[in-house]
């Protein structure tokens, strides 16, 4: 069994910052890729960014120059550093990771609110 648990979502104010953190526990052997996602009502759940183990990082146009993904290996820990945050961004945020638990799969997060107010 393989859990992901978010934390570091809540509300802000437009222009602040939050950190979001993901830590992976459980049986899994090894994880590729680490992201976060994230889905508003009414809309699908869409990819904001993600990070290789090797440290290669993808981020959706609407987030570039603003978020940071990063993540620390020995902890199976990914954070993603929101700054110059809009109300656009308001969603929940779902950490994924990609890994080998006897085999290849994807695992979820609970999702964390994140709310930027005007």
């Amino acid at each position: 069994q393989v859990q992901l648990v978010e934390s570091g979502g809540g509300l802000v104010q437009a222009g602040g910052s939050l950190r979001l953190s993901c830590a992976a526990s459980g049986s899994i052997f090894s994880i590729n890729a680490m992201g976060w996602y994230r889905q508003a009502p009414g809309k699908q759940r869409e990819l904001v960014a993600t990070i290789t183990s090797g440290g290669s990082t993808n981020y959706a146009d609407s987030v570039k120059g603003r978020f940071t993904i990063s993540r620390d290996n020995a902890k199976n820990t990914v954070y993603l550093q929101m700054n110059s945050l809009k109300p656009e961004d308001t969603a929940v945020y779902y950490c994924n990771a990609y890994g080998y638990s006897g085999s290849y799969s994807d695992y979820w997060g609970q999702g964390t609110q994140v709310t930027v107010s005007s």
